[in-house]
């Protein structure tokens, strides 16, 4: 069964956040996910949040970027979510907006090399493991977790080009692809993420998550349109789709068949109605996928 989501977008208010996580709860959604974008809103803080507003939606953050933080703290953050809401979260790292970074002064010469020791690290402490390394990016001297979560839980990495596909393969527990991402980009990614996986002979389950920009009801195509020329993809074949569930559902069951898990629907930064967006989601297209 394909899984299926949506976002809730920081361009809302914090505060908007209870009545969408709790619309998304109470609808049947999957998935809802929020995003930390520089200078918005936190990831963790608004994850929590959600968790406590809701009992059963599993509640996604793609993504956390690690040159903003200390590994034994995006650990402690992780654990402390998942042993008070076991199986829920679903945290994601990432390289994050390299000039973002850059304006915080955290940018890294080698993104690539602090992703790997930042999964690395972060998924021998959520399994309970007591951690030294030196590497160029993470210190850690005799570090463990007083309070691991009960099971592994999984880490996934944000990906788009094909050095950190490959090293999300090797090193990540699935990988989350961007709205940037047509069908046959998800065809592309899987194919090297298995051959990062083959490179350390991982045969695990690997979960391929997907962006998928979205736009429905009055003025979709514009609002589509619109989204996809600011971010530069205006000329780009097969990212986004506006119209009905039908039309929706069919783009859904494409990137389905391209080998992409879970498909989370990402409303335009201008979406007018965000709750009415998660119950189109949850009511209109979910019976629509299989």
């Amino acid at each position: 069964m394909t899984g299926l989501g949506a976002v809730f977008r920081p361009q809302l208010p914090p505060e908007r956040l209870r009545e969408v996580a709790r619309l998304a709860d109470d609808s049947g959604l999957e998935e809802l996910w929020l995003w930390e974008d520089c200078f918005r809103e936190g990831g963790v803080a608004t994850a929590a949040a959600a968790l406590a507003w809701t009992e059963r939606v599993r509640i996604g953050v793609g993504l956390l970027p690690v040159p903003l933080r200390n590994v034994a703290v995006t650990a402690m953050e992780t654990a402390t979510l998942h042993r008070m809401f076991p199986g829920r979260p679903v945290v994601v790292l990432g390289h994050g907006v390299q000039d973002w970074m850059g304006q915080v002064g955290a940018r890294a010469e080698s993104p690539l090399t602090l992703l790997r020791e930042h999964l690395d690290a972060l998924r021998a402490l959520l399994r309970g493991e007591r951690l030294t390394t030196e590497g160029r990016y993470v210190r850690l001297d005799d570090v463990a977790l007083d309070w691991p979560p009960a099971g592994a839980p999984e880490v996934l990495a944000g990906a788009t080009g094909p050095r950190t596909l490959r090293l999300s393969g090797a090193a990540a527990d699935g990988t989350l692809l961007t709205s940037a991402t047509s069908a046959a980009g998800v065809r592309e990614a899987r194919r090297l993420i298995d051959e990062g996986r083959a490179s350390v002979g991982r045969t695990d389950p690997h979960r391929v998550v997907v962006y998928l920009l979205a736009a429905t009801g009055d003025g979709a195509d514009a609002r589509l349109r619109a989204e996809l020329a600011a971010e530069g993809l205006a000329d780009v074949p097969g990212p986004g789709v506006a119209g009905d569930a039908a039309a929706v559902a069919e783009v859904v069951r494409a990137f389905a068949a391209a080998g992409a898990d879970t498909v989370v629907l990402q409303p335009t930064g201008d979406e007018p109605d965000p709750e009415g967006f998660v119950r189109f989601v949850a009511e209109d297209v979910r019976p629509l996928v299989p």
